[in-house]
């Protein structure tokens, strides 16, 4: 009988092992990575010499003026909150927590935060073609 329960125990403790092996490889891997977006540049002759990076707080109702960023391809990311991006011949887009969307280069768009009562946040990354060009223009929406 000795026989027969050392080797169940060995056997025993080889499963409890394995089984554990992946929750300690995982653990031992590093952090995780989700791609949220990946897009071609557009309108700036796949050319980027700066890399801006800001966020935005719209309070409950406000919205941005219509305006373009020259030579730079706008990523939008919501922090918080839901946004609506409209962007000229495209239409409009709701951009919630953890939702993108993506601006070209000098295309007329504009945020705005249509509820009343909630904040919101988005993270805007700014792919710029010309670093001395001005970041943000505004225009008029006929």
């Amino acid at each position: 009988m000795k026989l027969v329960r050392r080797d169940f125990l060995q056997l025993a403790s080889v499963m409890v092992t394995a089984a554990a092996t992946p929750k300690e490889a995982e653990a031992a891997a590093g952090p995780s990575f989700t791609e949220i977006l990946r897009r071609d540049l557009v309108g700036q002759n796949q050319k980027v010499t700066e890399t801006l990076v800001t966020v935005v707080a719209f309070p409950p109702g406000a919205e941005s003026t219509w305006h373009i960023h020259p030579g730079a391809q706008e990523l939008v990311f919501g922090l918080q909150g839901i946004l609506t991006l409209e962007i000229d011949g495209q239409g409009a887009k709701s951009i919630g927590t953890g939702e993108s969307g993506l601006v070209p280069a000098d295309v007329a768009h504009t945020v705005r935060n249509e509820t009343a009562s909630e904040p919101a946040r988005i993270l805007v990354v700014y792919s710029r073609s010309d670093k001395n060009s001005p970041i943000r223009v505004d225009v008029n929406k006929a």
